[in-house]
């Protein structure tokens, strides 16, 4: 143990030229500044700057967290979809709030936000599948996620079959997809900085709007 904790800590971090951040001159919502962000991320080249971490709490009381892809975020939250049936389906069902991260490594940056969770209505769900890539339809229509797998010959095989229906029937819908919005509640912004002078801007949610302030780091 003691080996890789010296490893560890001679890690570096918060390498390179990192970009400023006038928490000032930022908009009064935080949607706005996370489309600014995030247009950002995309300006720098870095991957996948709309994936995110969604945590939740399971249904046995511990907290679960995967990475999934930002779908929509405007005023009235940020959107993501998954399978009714799956295990962050079925944790939203029993207690419907989460957490978002973001992390956008090359300019440490991360995004937090907090919120209650709603299911969108079913058309607007359906539509969300079926603007999804075919690959991406027919493995949401096998329905086993997490589930025990034998072997890879009955993914292969399962795949195959529901790539198949697909093909068949190109308006085919799972039932179970489902879009979720969530409401935030809070949402902080992180800009690392190289002495450690971290900059927060923490947005909280009040019956008159937005109130935005600065945390200590």
């Amino acid at each position: 143990m003691t080996d890789i904790k010296q490893y560890l800590r001679s890690l570096k971090v918060f390498e390179g030229d990192l970009p400023t951040f006038d928490a000032g001159a930022a908009p009064d919502r935080p949607d706005q500044l996370f489309v600014q962000w995030l247009k950002q991320a995309v300006a720098a080249g870095i991957r996948e700057p709309h994936a995110m971490t969604l945590s939740t709490l399971g249904v046995d009381g511990n907290p679960a967290a995967r990475v999934l892809i930002l779908k929509n975020v405007d005023g009235n939250g940020w959107q993501f979809a998954v399978h009714a049936g799956s295990p962050k389906g079925r944790e939203l069902l029993v207690h419907p709030a989460a957490a978002l991260t973001f992390h956008w490594r090359e300019q440490a940056r991360q995004v937090r936000v907090r919120g209650r969770v709603s299911a969108a209505p079913a058309q607007q769900s359906a539509a969300d599948f079926l603007a999804r890539p075919t690959g991406s339809r027919a493995e949401s229509l096998i329905g086993r996620q997490s589930q025990p797998l034998t072997g890879p010959e009955d993914l292969d095989r399962a795949s195959q079959e529901s790539r198949e229906r697909v093909d068949q029937q190109p308006d085919l819908v799972e039932p179970a997809w489902t879009l979720y919005t969530l409401k935030a509640e809070s949402v902080e912004f992180w800009q690392g900085d190289q002495e450690r002078k971290h900059v927060r801007l923490n947005f909280v949610r009040t019956e008159n709007g937005w109130e935005k302030g600065l945390l200590w780091p």
